[in-house]
């Protein structure tokens, strides 16, 4: 690379668009945020990326013709087939630079662990576990067909099926007023009614609606909530199981473990989980770390390694002074 020239990453999740540019150097020149990046999640996912693209590249005093490469990390770009509409969040007239498409999970990994061999537990608007073993080979609980439902709109649904179900008791009462706020209801019944109604039409309404209900839910669970830590206890469970499964695939007897997403890093979940790796588990024993790099960061190295400039201490060094490139809770 030039000295002039740039690479960019992209964080492309479900609630929103990360991208940064970096030199070769590692020195952090810009940074923004947009709207979601997945087909499934919202319509305007191609016009949120491009905005990021392009927005990062004029704020970091830059051409379309600087831009080497751009890693670009997506949520819910699961299988081959979808490359039909993730290839396109990339594409943009006149900008010729090498793309490489990953799911989001595969740059998180990158960002925590910068390449090494572990394991990463994603579960904030998504939920998944991705692991790179000692041999280079890269697993997730998804090949299994095995899901953790501890996305933050499953944490809500459950939470709300459980209290609309009667299970709820005098701990939930501060959870109970919360919900019903949420919703703007006066009442249990009249959640119900809303529930009869299918409470939102729209999915992806829907699903946005609950997953911002679910920090309500893990605040609830160390607060005392039962029906909270009942919920939150099940997710973890189901986390625990799918770490076991991929780090069956390890020779080593410790495999590291980082955790990233809003729900996997609220208190309660953390905390619970943290032990249950520690004490819980059989098959290996388990390092839960603090990851390295932000996601958008592991996608903006994975595109200097593409380009043959791997990871170094200076580059490293130069990373870390910059907030946006760090990891944030």
């Amino acid at each position: 690379m030039k000295a002039n020239e740039i690479v960019i990453g992209i964080d492309g999740g479900g609630t929103r668009t990360r991208a940064i540019a970096i030199d070769s150097a590692g020195n952090v020149l810009s940074y923004v945020e947009k709207g979601s990046a997945s087909l499934y999640k919202d319509l305007q996912a191609k016009q949120h990326v491009h905005q990021a693209i392009q927005e990062v590249i004029t704020a970091a005093g830059k051409t379309f013709c600087d831009v080497k490469g751009i890693a670009a990390g997506i949520a819910g770009y699961d299988c081959p087939e979808d490359l039909e509409w993730v290839e396109p969040l990339t594409a943009i007239d006149g900008l010729e630079a090498q793309r490489w498409h990953l799911n989001d999970a595969a740059i998180a990994h990158y960002g925590a662990l910068e390449a090494n061999p572990g394991i990463v537990i994603i579960s904030g608007t998504g939920s998944i576990i991705f692991a790179v073993t000692d041999e280079g080979r890269q697993l997730r609980n998804y090949d299994f067909y095995h899901y953790a439902a501890s996305a933050a709109r499953f944490i809500a649904y459950d939470t709300t099926y459980e209290i609309l179900a009667g299970k709820a008791d005098e701990s939930d009462a501060a959870l109970v007023r919360s919900l019903l706020q949420h919703w703007e209801v006066h009442s249990l019944k009249q959640l119900h009614d809303l529930g009869t109604a299918g409470f939102i039409t729209d999915k992806r309404e829907r699903n946005r609606k609950f997953g911002d209900f679910a920090p309500h839910v893990t605040n609830a669970a160390s607060q005392g909530s039962r029906t909270a830590r009942r919920v939150c206890d099940k997710a973890t469970e189901q986390i625990q199981v799918g770490v076991e499964i991929l780090a069956a695939a390890f020779d080593n007897d410790q495999v590291d473990v980082a955790f990233i997403g809003s729900v996997i890093n609220s208190d309660y979940i953390h905390q619970k989980l943290s032990e249950r790796l520690s004490t819980g588990s059989r098959n290996k024993s388990y390092h839960v770390v603090t990851p390295t790099f932000s996601p958008v960061t592991g996608a903006a190295l994975y595109a200097l390694q593409q380009l043959g400039i791997p990871s170094s201490p200076a580059i490293v060094h130069n990373l870390q002074q910059s907030i946006h490139a760090r990891f944030k809770v």
